[in-house]
């Protein structure tokens, strides 16, 4: 059975297990975080070119960041030390800036969580490098019909399950692979928190959406099978079959009437290809 508590702003931080019904002033907590990680996506678009490093990406994404007067989450958390996750290809997510360069023809992940007034905007987007073969924009473009059709069909009274099958049903009609062994997460105060957001799932089954839930929608998308490994590093996850991925994620809070999405650009540019 699904435990639920209602909480203020300003209770105290832990994660009990129970599903966290927010009110009004964490609404308006996970707009403003929600604005700035949509706006630190939207900053790096003329950036996300052939030649780049994924390193000079991130230490662009901090300094916006921290110009904004927040911090990013990910800066420490469990012993990760980049500001962003940039996953490129055949990377699931959690993909490790370094020295690896851009080129004509990737696709790439950002995804990002900047703490703003102690709360989590977390979101991510991909990005077309150059020019890039229609398979893989194919690909993209499902992957962000995915997140899109989850969205909708988070609503009050619905339930976890709804969500998961619009996301599946629509992914492997296209006969791609959905991830199984990651998923979106409730957030706010905490970043990850009750309950587990997965991709996969029956109509009706799960959690019900009840007003003043907030969580995360991120469908990782395969053009191959769904299996997925983790390399040496301890944070990056592969395609097992090698074959390309993408990812979408919205934060989203459950209204009375429907789903309130806190990421989306302020520059529109939700869906690549984005021309800054």
């Amino acid at each position: 059975m699904t435990d639920y508590v209602t909480v203020s702003a300003d209770a105290p931080l832990g994660r009990t297990g129970a599903i966290k019904l927010h009110g009004p002033e964490a609404f308006a907590g996970m707009r403003r975080a929600g604005a700035l990680a949509a706006a630190t996506l939207d900053h790096i678009v003329p950036h996300m070119v052939p030649g780049v490093t994924t390193a000079e990406i991130d230490r662009i994404v901090l300094d916006f960041i921290r110009a904004e007067g927040a911090l990013p989450a990910t800066l420490g958390y469990r012993g990760y030390t980049h500001a962003s996750c940039i996953s490129i290809n055949h990377v699931v997510c959690h993909g490790i800036p370094g020295n690896k360069t851009l080129k004509a023809g990737d696709i790439v992940n950002v995804d990002v969580t900047p703490i703003v007034d102690g709360w989590h905007g977390d979101t991510s987007r991909m990005y077309l490098i150059g020019d890039v073969p229609l398979k893989a924009r194919r690909l993209v473009e499902v992957t962000y019909e995915c997140l899109m059709l989850g969205i909708g069909a988070a609503r009050p009274g619905a339930h976890m399950g709804d969500v998961a099958h619009a996301i599946q049903r629509h992914a492997e009609g296209h006969r791609y692979g959905v991830v199984r062994d990651f998923c979106g997460h409730g957030v706010g105060r905490l970043f990850h928190d009750a309950p587990e957001v997965v991709h996969v799932g029956r109509p009706g089954t799960g959690p019900e959406l009840r007003p003043g839930m907030i969580f995360t929608i991120e469908p990782m998308v395969n053009t191959g099978r769904p299996d997925v490994k983790l390399l040496d590093d301890g944070w990056t996850a592969v395609t097992r079959d090698r074959s390309l991925s993408a990812q979408f994620e919205h934060s989203v809070g459950i209204t009375q009437d429907g789903c309130e999405v806190f990421t989306y650009s302020p520059a529109g540019l939700h869906k690549p290809p984005f021309h800054a």
